[in-house]
């Protein structure tokens, strides 16, 4: 047996998934070297997929760049992509709040993977609670949406107060913004765990990528509902 022989392969991709959950494979890239990354976007490619991959770090993204020039790079985000095929558009509309300037990058991500699945987003950010008002301006605009995800460190008060003000489902999401007691996130994921708001739902913390997703459950199912009810009428 060679050594090539003996190699293991270690990218098994889930190219169905989105026939089970309308979700494509997302590419995770801390703990892949670039090689790897490269192979799964090629792969991707090969299939006729679109490709998203989150927590690239600006050093590492010219190479890739260089062997994709159609690969896109947002470095807030730090989120890649590279759409073959437009995602259908979902009806329904998402408000990304982001408490302070500092959560954008959180925020930002969310933003990024709701536009790259086909939802229409609005983003409302340094809204945080140390200034009420400019939460208060936006509100009225907010209420137009249908699923508003919250990005919020420090102490994580911001779902709690938007969940107090308006009916639409909310999903907070906790960054690890802040200091000391803070905990890298651990308070704010704490507060809002423990919200007395009724109804919020909570993500891990900086997980923009996955409240984007959860948003996209409740607005995709909201679309089906919708015109399942226009065929009745």
């Amino acid at each position: 047996m060679t050594e090539k022989d003996n190699k293991i392969d270690p990218i098994f991709l889930d190219t169905t998934r989105s026939e089970r959950n309308l979700f494509t494979e997302v590419i995770f890239t801390p703990g892949k070297t670039l090689e790897q990354i490269a192979t799964i976007i090629q792969r991707l490619l090969d299939k006729g997929q679109n490709v998203f991959g989150t927590r690239l770090e600006p050093e590492r993204a010219p190479e890739l760049l260089q062997k994709f020039p159609k690969l896109h790079y947002d470095p807030v985000s730090k989120t890649i992509q590279l759409v073959q095929k437009a995602s259908p558009l979902v009806k329904g509309s998402l408000a990304i709040l982001a408490a302070g300037t500092a959560d954008v990058a959180v925020a930002e991500e969310a933003y990024q993977t709701a536009k790259f699945y086909g939802v229409e987003a609005r983003r409302f950010y340094d809204v945080g609670v140390a200034g009420l008002h400019r939460l208060l301006n936006q509100l009225s605009e907010i209420q137009t949406c249908d699923v508003a995800i919250v990005v919020a460190g420090m102490e994580g008060a911001l779902p709690s107060v938007l969940g107090g003000l308006v009916s639409i489902p909310i999903i907070a999401c906790p960054t690890s913004v802040g200091y000391g007691t803070h905990l890298a996130g651990f308070t704010p994921l704490a507060a809002m765990l423990n919200s007395c708001a009724e109804g919020i739902s909570v993500v891990n913390i900086d997980n923009g990528f996955g409240a984007a997703c959860a948003s996209l459950r409740i607005l995709r199912k909201f679309s089906e509902n919708l015109q399942t009810f226009a065929e009745k009428v």
